[in-house]
């Protein structure tokens, strides 16, 4: 059995509304293991002797079939999660959000860091995601959080916070 972490993408956010309790039945339904929800925002941790790109479609369309709406989801393997919380390279400090831009795409990768190459903001590279630094009440007006917010990104991005990185972790 192997551990993934799933990032549900543009949910409770807007019209898509779903509890974590019935996200969390939604995963074991789907016949995962050990399924954990972490916040609001649609992160579940959970177990499955799949390899990730079955769990991907299996997880859209279940997703997709309970709460009607077009899932997109974002998977990793569990045990890379430390290691990208591990390499965030900015200071953390309390002025400031310390996110991660989870990408799925190598294209939208390439052309999302291409991009953040002209903005003046605290943005560096990593594999395939970005780790960017914003101050705080700024998430949704800076130049590189209105890229991140258009619609060509939403099914191969998603965004969160180191600091619910790091309580996944424990």
């Amino acid at each position: 059995m192997k551990k993934y972490i799933a990032f549900l993408r543009g949910i409770n956010v807007g019209n898509i509304r779903i509890k974590m309790h019935d996200l969390k039945n939604a995963f074991q339904e789907m016949g995962f293991q050990n399924a954990e929800t972490y916040l609001q925002t649609g992160n579940v941790v959970f177990e499955s002797e799949k390899n990730i790109s079955e769990i991907k479609v299996i997880i859209e369309k279940g997703l997709t079939e309970t709460f009607h709406y077009q899932a997109f989801v974002l998977l990793y393997d569990f045990d890379v999660l430390a290691e990208i919380v591990a390499n965030y390279p900015f200071e953390k400090d309390e002025a400031n959000h310390a996110y991660v831009v989870f990408v799925e795409s190598e294209a939208v990768f390439e052309e999302l860091a291409t991009i953040s190459e002209s903005l003046e903001e605290e943005i560096a590279k990593g594999n395939t995601l970005l780790y960017w630094k914003v101050p705080k009440g700024k998430s949704l007006d800076t130049p590189f959080a209105k890229i991140t917010a258009k619609a060509k990104y939403k099914s191969t991005t998603t965004i969160r916070n180191i600091n619910t990185l790091e309580k996944m972790l424990e």
